[in-house]
């Protein structure tokens, strides 16, 4: 995994700030969540055919929210947990990955 940065989970969204957005997904309007094991794992989809959730324009710093309450809900994350991940990107996964966030 490359070097760590993080992101915040509150509402039932994920909050990406510009940086993270332009290092990782810049140009993209889409990501796909998926849980493994414990980690969350943050993947870019190139096409916005393919589905996944919004990367929503946040406000004009550039910062993204990711709206995924009902994927946080399935998770056994409450819309009431507000928390800071640390997150890097894997190689073996093609994801940002905040691993142990899903441990709940």
């Amino acid at each position: 995994m490359t070097a760590a940065s993080a992101v915040s989970l509150k509402r039932g969204s994920l909050y990406v700030s510009c940086d993270v957005y332009d290092r990782y997904f810049a140009g993209l309007e889409t990501v796909i969540l998926l849980r493994r094991d414990q980690d969350l794992c943050v993947l870019p989809v190139r096409h916005a055919a393919a589905g996944g959730y919004l990367l929503k324009l946040r406000n004009k710093a550039g910062d993204r929210v990711v709206h995924a309450p009902d994927f946080f809900r399935e998770c056994g994350i409450d819309e009431n947990v507000e928390l800071e991940l640390s997150v890097a990107w894997s190689t073996e996964r093609g994801a940002l990955v905040a691993a142990g966030a899903l441990h709940l």
